[in-house]
């Protein structure tokens, strides 16, 4: 098949990682018959020194024209004076809402090889922990009004969802949940806020369309508790955009490492955003050591979700669990006994066992 892909590299080891992914992209499409076309544009702080926006309509239109988008990471200190309406993080808020994509799918899975590199207990993670958070990306707190009063002493943040916004993430999760092990668990705080009262009726509602689905509610608090005592009863989490921000990140420390965690955005059509869940990590940017795995296992989504071409999904996501058997490392998940390697060298032997 044929395929257009933007790339955003954004800031810092963006350029770093993404390059990586994209090695390992065009060795699938030699290996599997097919014609990947990349084309790069700024995001975030890149965008930010060549054009003085973080985001422009000529991006935008770019990543709306495309089979799919991989980015990179943005930010970092170097724009912390920028006003707050055109820091580098505004401009992936403006990208998400411009492709419309409000499903953030992010895959929690402990690689047995990395098994040393959790936090937890050997006997909390003795059974398979594979969680799919489903975070919605385009409403809630972060895209709310929000104010400061004249004299700088109160603020306010809106936190707001429809019925609608609610509606179309969970029916993904419902779906999802059918697909894996049948198990959906709506992460909420019902008790206090009416917002998410509004979220835990719209799906209870949608729940008898799935019966085949086990549906169980539990409050954000409650919710982040459990990831850390009993992660294994986790299948597919459903949550708002601020809730799925913080779960997720405590899942990847789950996971060992945020340099291994890839995720992805989708809306109602096929194309897509994928991206690491890490940030630009400015202190080791330019080192060749940053972990390019994250990334390339979001190349994978891409190449599931957005060109529906699943063997070649499996193919790296093989290619990785191999590279970790022969026990190669980048620094942020070296054990003693394995081998130290750089960013460029991971994606080289990533790319070789495709």
């Amino acid at each position: 098949m044929e395929a257009r892909i933007v790339t955003l590299p954004g800031d810092y080891i963006g350029p770093e990682i993404t390059r990586e992914a994209v090695k390992v992209l065009m060795r699938v499409a030699e290996k599997f018959g097919h014609s990947f076309t990349f084309k790069e544009y700024a995001l975030g702080g890149a965008s930010i020194d060549a054009y003085g926006v973080p985001l422009t309509e000529e991006t935008l239109a770019a990543c709306n024209s495309a089979d799919a988008v991989l980015m990179g990471s943005v930010g970092g200190p170097k724009w912390d004076k920028v006003p707050a309406d055109k820091r580098p993080e505004k401009g992936l808020l403006a990208l998400r809402k411009g492709m419309q994509v409000y499903a953030n799918l992010r895959p929690c899975r402990i690689h047995p090889q990395l098994a040393e590199a959790c936090p937890l207990r050997p006997d909390i993670i003795s059974e398979p922990i594979d969680i799919m958070i489903l975070r919605e990306l385009t409403g809630d707190i972060y895209f709310g009004r929000r104010s400061r009063s004249e004299d700088r002493t109160r603020a306010t943040d809106e936190m707001a969802y429809s019925v609608a916004e609610v509606e179309r993430l969970a029916r993904i999760g419902f779906e999802m949940a059918k697909k894996r092990r049948g198990r959906l668990c709506s992460v909420d705080k019902a008790n206090v806020l009416e917002c998410s009262r509004l979220w835990r009726e719209t799906v209870q509602r949608l729940s008898a369309e799935y019966p085949e689905v086990d549906v169980s509610y539990m409050y954000v608090d409650n919710a982040a508790m459990q990831l850390i005592l009993h992660p294994g009863q986790f299948d597919v989490m459903i949550t708002g955009n601020l809730f799925g921000d913080i779960l997720s990140d405590e899942s990847a420390a789950i996971a060992g490492s945020l340099g291994m965690m890839p995720s992805a955005s989708l809306g109602d059509g096929t194309r897509g955003l994928y991206e690491p869940i890490h940030g630009s990590a400015p202190d080791i940017a330019g080192r060749d050591i940053a972990n390019p795995l994250g990334t390339i296992l979001s190349g994978a989504l891409l190449l599931r979700h957005s060109l529906g071409l699943n063997e070649e999904a499996v193919a790296v996501e093989t290619a990785v669990s191999r590279v970790l058997d022969d026990g190669f490392r980048t620094p942020d998940i070296y054990s003693e006994g394995c081998r130290k390697v750089g960013c460029t060298e991971m994606g080289t032997l990533v790319t070789e066992r495709i």
